[in-house]
């Protein structure tokens, strides 16, 4: 802290609590989805829609959270950003139904798509270059705590309070929040670029059709055509903006991205190999509650290895791409994540405790050294002003293949649970483990795309290249 003075110590904490609420309240809701299944009166393995309609709608507004910034100043976003996100749990809290729910999670994402990108902005404008590492440093590990107490602290609010408890908690941080952002928050602002409107409606389009025919496979009750015109309609929107890019002076993602080999290929292998590890976090704890019994407080406690190992992994990443490079790492790894995910196909009710704990803690290693080496091969050769719009880009891509994910193992647990006719105890195990077993394939399949990296790495990493990777 003492080597960021100019940043000044009220906006760092500041920017670090936003990271932190926006960071928890991705992983606290997994662990309450079962009790809040039982209290709204739906099943437990079509819950699914209360953790999509966060992450696409954030998914959908990153894009535009930095012309936002521009345009209205980094302050008044900020502190719009803070009043939406507070309001959204508020309205979670009080809901009565998965509709509200759902509706009032999409408020919810609103807020929190720009809390990370335009605090880190803030940091940006006010820190000098070489202050800038230290200080993202700081704000960036709430993103590491927040995986690590969520699912746990979700669990005793539900078991000790309610489910609403997961939601009111953010009220007064918020509102506390709120208060210092019109203190200390600089109003930090410039001419924003000509925002490409035509091309963020066809982007965000696309977003939601395909992520909504993957989710009306199973939760929605969608009849067969629906899901197959959106899925056509999401795809060929995609396409319309791939080709509006091609036309436009300032398209909202430059296709010159494209033209980096490492950016190509990182953001590909981030697509499809981050759809089998953000089901992960979605899939584990309704195992555990669902199949195996748990409380919902065992539940979380049992994340806290994966966290910790995951935290652990960062240490290793840097000195392994160093005597291997980013292919042969990123190849191996993936095949590895996805023969972690694959093994919980292999969990029973005699499975003994310290080998449970023991696969989880080694599914957090190899998949925390998976988003590390996966964002920093992503990044590294983007210059100038193709490095902000990739930095965008991956998040966008990094938080859809997390919608991507829950929708795609909540249509594999539906197909796989009306071959076993039950939604509870030791009956629903096989739809688990054939769940596992199938984003397991997806995860390894996805190594494809890394082995058209280069052989060697152009220049070996360096410690400061992976430290501000806030959204692994």
């Amino acid at each position: 802290m003492n080597e960021t003075p100019r940043a000044g110590r009220a906006l760092l904490w500041l920017v670090a609590v936003g990271v932190f609420m926006q960071m928890l309240d991705s992983t606290i809701v997994n662990t309450a989805l079962p009790v809040m299944a039982d209290n709204l009166g739906e099943s437990p393995l079509r819950m699914q829609s209360v953790v999509i309609a966060y992450a696409l709608t954030m998914a959908m507004l990153i894009p535009a959270s930095g012309w936002l910034a521009d345009r209205f100043g980094t302050r008044r976003v900020f502190f719009f950003a803070i009043t939406l996100f507070t309001l959204g749990s508020l309205l979670c809290g009080i809901s009565h139904s998965l509709g509200q729910l759902v509706a009032a999670r999409v408020v919810q994402g609103f807020g929190g798509a720009m809390l990370l990108p335009v605090g880190r902005l803030a940091v940006l404008r006010t820190c000098s270059r070489s202050e800038f590492l230290h200080a993202m440093s700081f704000v960036t590990v709430p993103g590491l705590i927040g995986p690590l107490i969520g699912p746990t602290l979700g669990g005793w609010l539900v078991q000790v309070l309610s489910w609403h408890w997961i939601f009111l908690i953010n009220l007064p941080i918020g509102i506390a929040a709120a208060a210092a952002t019109l203190r200390f928050m600089p109003d930090a602002r410039r001419e924003p670029a000509r925002f490409d409107l035509g091309g963020y409606l066809m982007l965000s389009f696309s977003m939601v059709a395909i992520s909504l025919s993957l989710d009306g496979l199973s939760g929605l009750g969608m009849q067969h055509a629906v899901v197959l015109v959106l899925a056509v309609f999401g795809l060929a929107s995609l396409i319309a903006y791939w080709l509006h890019a091609t036309r436009t002076a300032h398209p909202l993602f430059p296709l010159a991205l494209f033209s980096v080999p490492t950016f190509r290929v990182g953001l590909l292998g981030n697509l499809f190999s981050r759809i089998g590890s953000g089901s992960m976090p979605f899939l584990i704890p309704l195992l555990l509650q669902v199949s195996l019994g748990y409380a919902p407080m065992q539940a979380g406690l049992m994340m806290i290895p994966v966290a910790i190992a995951g935290m652990l992994a960062k240490r290793f990443v840097v000195p392994l791409v160093r005597s291997l490079g980013y292919r042969r790492v990123l190849v191996g790894n993936t095949v590895l994540v996805g023969l972690a995910m694959a093994s919980f196909a292999l969990i029973s009710h005699d499975q003994p405790m310290w080998l449970r704990v023991l696969q989880l803690a080694c599914f957090g290693f190899v998949n925390s050294l998976q988003f590390t080496a996966m964002n920093t091969v992503t990044l590294r050769d983007l210059e100038g002003e193709l490095a902000s719009g990739g930095n965008s880009l991956l998040s966008m891509t990094m938080t859809l293949s997390m919608s991507l994910g829950v929708a795609m193992a909540s249509g594999l647990l539906a197909a796989f649970r009306s071959l076993s006719g039950s939604e509870h105890g030791a009956a629903a195990l096989p739809a688990f483990h054939g769940t596992f077993i199938c984003v397991g394939l997806v995860t390894a399949a996805s190594a494809w795309i890394f082995w058209q990296l280069e052989a060697e790495a152009k220049s070996p990493p360096q410690p400061a290249q992976v430290a501000p990777l806030a959204e692994d």
